[in-house]
């Protein structure tokens, strides 16, 4: 009788916790994680973008001190930030690495609006290269915070949402932080690249 009342309450429990939303958060948080990741790796591949960028811009405009130096401050700022996966469950630490990494974006499209002063830069094949690589990494960064967002909206709404917010409370699973920004759809969309400019000779 008692192993019978063993068995039914395990059999209870299951149920239970398989409509209480605890297996969906557990699944949405693994998503999230996932995104986060790509996410951090296409801003990784834009940061190792950055040197090569702006060592071959001084090396036509080294007057333009002032934005080269935005740029190369922007970059050391992104890498003083522990991208940790707690970070997207610290909202503090979440947008201060948004902070930097919207920093980073602006100082770089500055400096491609300056390399529309000077021919012979656009015209320099490595420089040409690394914008269309710089290009192709802004366009995969877009990707990867959609479906970010994306991942983190499901998740929050399943844990906000009842009954799932009781099992949410009862296990610590907390909502998390988003990308918000002011200007959403100026930091989203990637530094204009002009090939149609004739080369100087």
């Amino acid at each position: 009788m008692l192993r019978r009342s063993w068995t039914l309450a395990a059999v209870l429990a299951v149920l239970l916790l398989s409509g209480c939303g605890y297996n969906t958060m557990q699944r949405q948080d693994e998503q999230v994680k996932a995104a986060w990741s790509e996410v951090l790796n296409q801003y990784q591949r834009r940061a190792d973008l950055v040197p090569n960028l702006v060592n071959t811009v001084k090396g036509y405009a080294a007057q333009e001190e002032r934005v080269l130096t935005e740029v190369t401050n922007a970059r050391a700022k992104v890498g003083s930030i522990q991208a940790t996966p707690e970070l997207i469950n610290d909202p503090q630490a979440f947008a201060k690495f948004q902070q930097a990494q919207g920093e980073l974006t602006g100082a770089l499209s500055r400096l491609l609006v300056v390399s529309e002063n000077y021919p012979q830069l656009k015209s320099d094949a490595a420089f040409r290269d690394l914008q269309a690589q710089l290009e192709g990494t802004e366009n995969r960064i877009t990707v990867a915070r959609n479906r970010y967002i994306q991942a983190v909206q499901d998740y929050n709404v399943t844990v906000r949402s009842f009954p799932s917010n009781l099992t949410a409370k009862a296990f610590g699973y907390q909502i998390k932080p988003n990308f918000t920004v002011d200007n959403e759809k100026a930091l989203a969309e990637p530094p204009k690249v002009d090939f149609s400019a004739p080369a100087a000779h």
